[in-house]
């Protein structure tokens, strides 16, 4: 089973539709707090639909407690950046991997990608001149790739 890792999103109907995301993909969820909304947001909950209370949910008062308990353990957790100059596609994904993503308006903190391998900081390719993708879309993307090179197993 995959990771999903949001560090400090601020978007509820973002989280919401990656709750849902994970639901149906069999992924667990860890948030990083703080959060840019309330668990309860109408927002989050319109964009999860009923699927909440399928999805497993934990929850870190911070990057280094997350850290502490999930990783960085060799190779098995990626962080996703813009500023990253290997693509998405190209490690081999494991079921027990970590994809870790920033917050919508500023990403990941530099100093914290930095302290990982390269071939850990993975970015989606864009056009020319593009800021970035949506975070649920980006989290859709990694997370099918990654599911798919495992044959899509649960």
């Amino acid at each position: 089973m995959f990771h999903i890792a949001l560090y400090q999103p601020e978007i509820p109907p973002n989280t919401g539709n990656i709750i849902r995301l994970c639901a149906n993909t069999g992924s667990q969820l860890h948030l990083i707090h703080p959060l840019g909304f309330e668990l309860n947001d109408k927002k989050l909950r319109r964009a999860g639909l009923d699927y909440h209370e399928f999805a497993a949910l934990h929850e870190y008062p911070s990057l280094e407690e997350f850290l502490n308990q999930h990783g960085p353990k060799a190779d098995n957790l990626y962080a996703f950046s813009t500023r990253g100059k290997r693509c998405y596609a190209e490690p081999e994904f494991g079921p027990a991997d970590t994809l870790l993503f920033g917050p919508e308006t500023r990403g990941l903190p530099a100093d914290f990608l930095q302290q990982l391998p390269e071939k850990q900081v993975l970015r989606m390719p864009m056009k020319a001149n593009s800021r970035s993708l949506n975070l649920s879309n980006t989290v859709a993307i990694a997370l099918f790739e990654a599911w798919r090179q495992n044959g899509f197993a649960l």
